[in-house]
C-alpha cells in the first residue's frame, strides 16, 4: 500500500508541475512579472516562493527541521526575478531539491516522524501537506495565465463544452486500473 502511495503522489506532483510549466509558455516573458494590486503576487513570485518552500522543506528532512533557518520566507515575496530564464532556474532547483527527496523514500519512510516548525508530521502527512500546498499555487498560477494571456487559452484539462465527448470517449473503452496521470490531457 506504502508503494503504491509513492508511486501516485509522484505522478501527482509531477502533473501538476507539468500544468504549471504548460501556463508559462502561454503567456508572454513579462506576464510572468505582473502583479495585478498590492496584496496579490506575480506568478514567478509564487514561483519563488515555491521553490524555496521545497528547498526547505525537503531538504536533510530527517536530520533538520523543514523550515531552515536560512529560510528567508519573507523575501520569497519580494521579487528579484528579471526573466523567465531566472524563473525558470528558481523553479526548477526547488523542483529538483524536491523530487530528489521524493524519488528516495522508500515505503518504510512513510511512518518516520519529521518536523515543520517543530511540528512532527509523518513524512506520509508531510507529503500530503506538500500535495496541497503545492497544487494550491500551481492553481494560481494557471488562472493568472488564464487571466492574463491575450490570445485563445489551449486548455490544460477537458475544454469547455467538451464534457459529454470527452466522457462518450472514456466510457466507450473498457474499465481499466490506472492512474489518471496516464492518460494526462494534451
Amino acid at each position: 500500500m506504502n508503494e503504491q502511495f509513492l508511486v501516485s503522489v509522484k505522478k501527482q506532483f509531477l502533473y501538476y508541475k507539468s500544468l504549471a510549466e504548460k501556463s508559462f509558455d502561454q503567456i508572454e516573458e513579462n506576464q510572468l512579472f505582473v502583479q495585478t494590486n498590492d496584496d496579490t503576487n506575480s506568478i514567478a513570485t509564487i514561483v519563488k516562493h515555491m521553490s524555496g518552500n521545497m528547498l526547505s522543506r525537503w531538504t536533510d528532512i530527517f536530520n533538520t527541521d523543514g523550515e531552515k533557518p536560512w529560510r528567508m520566507r519573507d523575501a520569497e515575496f519580494e521579487n528579484n526575478l528579471e526573466t523567465k530564464e531566472q524563473m525558470l532556474l528558481t523553479w526548477n532547483k526547488g523542483w529538483s531539491c524536491f523530487l530528489e527527496t521524493l524519488n528516495s523514500l522508500q515505503a518504510s519512510d512513510l511512518e518516520r516522524i519529521i518536523y515543520i516548525r517543530n511540528e512532527g508530521h509523518t513524512v506520509m502527512d508531510a507529503i500530503n501537506r506538500q500535495l496541497a500546498h503545492y497544487s494550491y499555487h500551481v492553481g494560481q498560477i494557471v488562472f493568472y495565465s488564464k487571466q492574463l494571456k491575450t490570445s485563445t487559452w489551449n486548455s490544460l484539462s477537458i475544454p469547455k463544452n467538451n464534457s459529454n465527448e470527452y466522457n462518450s470517449k472514456k466510457f466507450a473503452q473498457e474499465k481499466s486500473i490506472k492512474h489518471f496521470t496516464n492518460n494526462e490531457l494534451k
